[in-house]
C-alpha cells in the first residue's frame, strides 16, 4: 500500500469514526406515556406556583419518578440496525413552503402572529415585541459548528438577516437541533437580542462572547419590553457531549402579555402539562412537538407523539394548537409527513375543531 493510499485510508476511517461518534451522541442523548397518579411529584410548589427543577449532584433530573431513558444497549442497537445518521434517509422530501411577507412582519406593531421557520424555530410577535424560539438556520446541526450531524431537508423560508429586529430568544435546552451555535452567533452579531435560557446555559453563551443573557430555573420569570417570560418544566434531558449529560437544565417557556403563549421545546408526556396549565394558563396558543417520536423504544420518555401532544394541549388549557418539531431535520424514523397525518386523525377521533389546530407550511404566518 502506498503512502497516499495509507493516508486516504486513515482519513476515511477518521471521517467514519467522527460520524459514528456524532451519531452515537445524538442516539444517546435521545430518551409511552405514564399513568398519572396523585402521589407522583408535581411541577407545582405547595404555594401553587411552579416548583424549581429537581437537582442531582452534577446536574438536574426529571419530575417523573418512573422516568427512565432507554438502555444504552437499546440505543446502540437502534443506531446500528437503523440509525438515520449514517444510513441515507429514504423517507424525506422538502416541505412546500411559502415566502413570508417580511415587510408586513417588520411593520407589525400590535398583532399577535407566529411564523414557522422550521423544526422548533418560530418567529413570534406579541404586543410589538419580536422573539424567536430555539433558532436553527443551519443546513446541518451537530458538533464542530455543524461539520457533522443531522442534515436539513427543508430549507429556512427566509434568511436570518431579513427578519424584523429580534428583541429576545428563548432556548429550551442544549441539544444541537435546539441550540445551533452558528445560528446563535449570527443572531448575536446581527440583532444582539437578549437570550433567555435555562440554568447552565448562560456560561455556555459567555464562553462564545454572548453576554446579553439571563438564565432561569423552573418557576422563575423575567420581563422584557412588557412581556413576562417564565421558565417551566419539561421532561427531557441535555448534553452536547457524552460527558455533560444532564448538566444543564431543560425547559419549556411561557410568554405572557396581552395574550399567553406556550412553547414546549422537547418533552415527553407527564403531568407537568397539567400543572403549567393550572399555574400559568389558560393559553391562547401552545406550540408543541409532534415529530421525532420514533423509534418509541428510545423516544417514548423524551418525545411526545402527535396523540400525546393533543392531550398536552388539553392539559395546558390552550385555545389554539401549533405543531412543531417535524419536517425539517433527519432526526427520526417516521416518514416526514406522518406527524401531521396522525395529528389530523387524532383531532377527528376526539372531535376537536380542526380550525384551531395548526400544522403550517414553513414560512406561513398565523394570526393568533
Amino acid at each position: 500500500m502506498t503512502r497516499f493510499h495509507r493516508r486516504s485510508t486513515f482519513l476515511g476511517l477518521g471521517v467514519l469514526l467522527l460520524a459514528a461518534s456524532t451519531a452515537l451522541l445524538f442516539a444517546f442523548s435521545a430518551g409511552e406515556s405514564f399513568t398519572l397518579l396523585d402521589s407522583e411529584p408535581s411541577a407545582l410548589s405547595t404555594a401553587g406556583r411552579l416548583a424549581p427543577a429537581p437537582r442531582l449532584t452534577n446536574g438536574f433530573k426529571n419530575l417523573d419518578p418512573k422516568y427512565k431513558r432507554a438502555s444504552y444497549g437499546a440505543r446502540l442497537r437502534s443506531f446500528i440496525i437503523g440509525g438515520t445518521w449514517l444510513i441515507p434517509e429514504r423517507q424525506v422530501a422538502p416541505l412546500p413552503a411559502v415566502a413570508p411577507n417580511v415587510p408586513a412582519l417588520r411593520a407589525n406593531g400590535h398583532e399577535a402572529t407566529v411564523t414557522w421557520i422550521g423544526h422548533s424555530t418560530l418567529l413570534v410577535q406579541l404586543d410589538g415585541v419580536n422573539f424567536l424560539t430555539d433558532p436553527a438556520w443551519s443546513d446541518r446541526v451537530g458538533p464542530f459548528g455543524g461539520l457533522v450531524g443531522v442534515s436539513r431537508y427543508t430549507p429556512p423560508p427566509v434568511p436570518l438577516e431579513q427578519l424584523p429586529p429580534i428583541d429576545f430568544v428563548v432556548i429550551s435546552h442544549d441539544h444541537y437541533d435546539h441550540l445551533d451555535e452558528p445560528t446563535v452567533l449570527r443572531l448575536a452579531r446581527h440583532f444582539n437580542p437578549r437570550f433567555v435560557v435555562p440554568l447552565g446555559l448562560k456560561a455556555w453563551l459567555a464562553d462564545r462572547g454572548i453576554t446579553n443573557a439571563v438564565e432561569l430555573d423552573w418557576g422563575e420569570s423575567t420581563t422584557i419590553r412588557g412581556l413576562t417570560i417564565t421558565c417551566a418544566a419539561a421532561q427531557h434531558g441535555s448534553g452536547r457531549t457524552l460527558l455533560d449529560q444532564g448538566h444543564r437544565l431543560w425547559a419549556s417557556w411561557v410568554v405572557a402579555g396581552s395574550k399567553r403563549f406556550y412553547f414546549a421545546g422537547d418533552t415527553g408526556y407527564y403531568r407537568h402539562f397539567q400543572d403549567i396549565g393550572a399555574a400559568l394558563g389558560p393559553f391562547d396558543l401552545a406550540a408543541l412537538p409532534i415529530g421525532s417520536y420514533t423509534p418509541r423504544e428510545i423516544a417514548h420518555s423524551v418525545h411526545i407523539s402527535p396523540e400525546e401532544a393533543l392531550q398536552a394541549w388539553v392539559d395546558l388549557r390552550a385555545t389554539q394548537f401549533l405543531g412543531i418539531h417535524w419536517g425539517t431535520y433527519m432526526l427520526a424514523r417516521e416518514r416526514y409527513d406522518e406527524p401531521p397525518q396522525r395529528l389530523a386523525a387524532e383531532v377527528e377521533r376526539r372531535g376537536f375543531d380542526p380550525k384551531v389546530i395548526w400544522t403550517p407550511k414553513p414560512g406561513q404566518t398565523i394570526h393568533w
